[in-house]
């Protein structure tokens, strides 16, 4: 974790005042993909695999995501920074899971959705999470990443230079 309390953005450059203001906050980008998964599941199921496997690979994912996300969120705090994407970030976290990926939180998210399609068996819900990963990887995380870029411009470009965005 690194932050230069004299870094001052660009002011040709405005900063805006959180990473995550817009509409596709991704919490939510997430709960609709899996909704929608879940509705065209039931109007329509899919099997991603033989019945008596999906499960026990499924069960291990989620529990593998949740680990993750908490990982993450522990990062966040003990480094001072806020964990929601609406409130402005304080530092450049490089320690934890931060040092092998940019969007710890979003691959969690990824994960999760991905165990429970295991689990239930669920192609919708895969192809329901590519659509949500397009949606973080076009429209949020290009956002956030302007944002970083502005706010910490000589930390956040080494950064992403050095850590991947997923994995």
């Amino acid at each position: 974790m690194t932050s230069d309390p004299r870094a001052k953005p660009d002011p040709a450059r405005p900063v805006s005042k959180a990473a995550n203001l817009g509409i596709a906050r991704p919490p939510l980008v997430y709960l609709g993909s899996i909704a929608l998964g879940v509705i065209l599941h039931r109007a329509r199921p899919l099997s991603l695999l033989p019945r008596g496997v999906s499960p026990r690979l499924g069960a291990p994912v989620v529990l593998l995501a949740i680990g993750l996300f908490l990982f993450a969120v522990r990062t966040l705090r003990a480094a001072g920074t806020p964990v929601p994407g609406n409130r402005p970030t304080t530092t450049i976290v490089r320690t934890g899971p931060y040092r092998f990926s940019r969007n710890p939180i979003y691959l969690a998210f990824s994960l999760l959705q991905l165990g429970i399609a295991l689990w239930v068996n669920s192609l919708w819900l895969v192809l329901t999470l590519l659509a949500a990963v397009a949606v973080m990887s076009r429209v949020v995380i290009p956002r956030e990443e302007r944002y970083l870029e502005a706010r910490f411009p000589s930390e956040y470009s080494p950064y992403k230079a050095s850590v991947r965005r997923w994995l």
